[in-house]
């Protein structure tokens, strides 16, 4: 089954499950959902009993959550959001680095071909509504669009803002230093649209700018790794993509290539506008 269906993968991890298996929940496991994402990953490494108190559920409320999400166990729950907070802090340093002596082929290839699951596995597991949803937003002229990335994403966003300013107006992209930053803050207004890109190992600043979007009522799309930012927790629409490729450094190029679908999608739907503005440019 697909990940875009109602059961969430077997390997996926806790936060991401929680976002795929939200929709099929009751209103109580709900509770224990969102207790759960505003104190994350803390809460989890609780007792049930205190997590159910902290969260407003009861034990048993908490428990059908746990299995709703796949685990078979309060045990397994927790094992698995240890797991998933080891691979989020992970350095370069910590991460695998294979003996090429024991390796079959040439790196390049086995690279590219890691690199093309990488691709494969963010198409299955990327929800068609939330990258419809985003390039329609996108392609909205009433709101504005602001761009921000982390370390080694900031230039993916900066692409993308390269493509979204010949297609539209109203494109800015948010300064690096928290200082400029603030002062754009100023100017953005309630249902403009933030993109921001954030992986592992996750930007502070980026998030806090994220937390302070969202207090505006703006609309975040996190565009983020198979594990999530923590920026899904404030964010309306979450694009996961898949980066790992079992190497010292992870490897962004699916977020790069979901980088170029959204601008071929946005300029089809924005055609009228983008039209008359490549034109302008192809003729100055």
């Amino acid at each position: 089954m697909a990940r875009n269906e109602a059961e969430p993968a077997a390997t996926a991890g806790v936060e991401v499950r929680i976002h795929e298996s939200m929709q099929t929940m009751t209103s109580a496991e709900k509770r224990a959902a969102r207790g759960l994402l505003a104190n994350y990953p803390t809460l989890g490494f609780a007792p049930v009993a205190e997590f159910a108190k902290a969260s407003e559920a009861s034990p048993a409320t908490v428990l059908r959550f746990v299995a709703r999400l796949g685990f078979k166990s309060y045990p397994d729950f927790q094992r698995a959001l240890r797991e998933e907070l080891e691979e989020r802090t992970k350095s370069p340093l910590q991460r695998s680095a294979p003996q090429p002596a024991r390796e079959e082929g040439h790196l390049l290839d086995r690279y590219f071909a890691q690199t093309s699951q990488n691709l494969h596995r963010t198409a299955a597991g990327m929800p068609v509504s939330e990258f419809e949803s985003t390039c329609k937003r996108l392609a909205d002229l009433r709101h504005g669009v602001h761009l921000a990335g982390g370390r080694f994403t900031d230039w993916i966003a900066g692409y993308l803002e390269a493509h979204l300013r010949i297609i539209r107006p109203g494109i800015r992209r948010l300064d690096g230093r928290p200082a400029s930053r603030a002062d754009q803050m100023l100017d953005i207004r309630p249902g403009d649209t933030a993109v921001l890109f954030d992986v592992r190992r996750y930007d502070d600043t980026l998030f806090e700018t994220a937390c302070s979007l969202a207090a505006r009522r703006v609309h975040v799309i996190l565009i983020t790794d198979e594990w999530l930012s923590p920026i899904s927790r404030v964010a309306k629409t979450v694009l996961p993509c898949a980066i790992s490729v079992d190497r010292t450094w992870d490897a962004n190029m699916t977020l790069f290539a979901l980088s170029e679908a959204i601008i071929a999608r946005t300029t089809e739907l924005a055609w009228p506008s983008a039209e008359d503005r490549i034109s302008a440019v192809e003729t100055r």
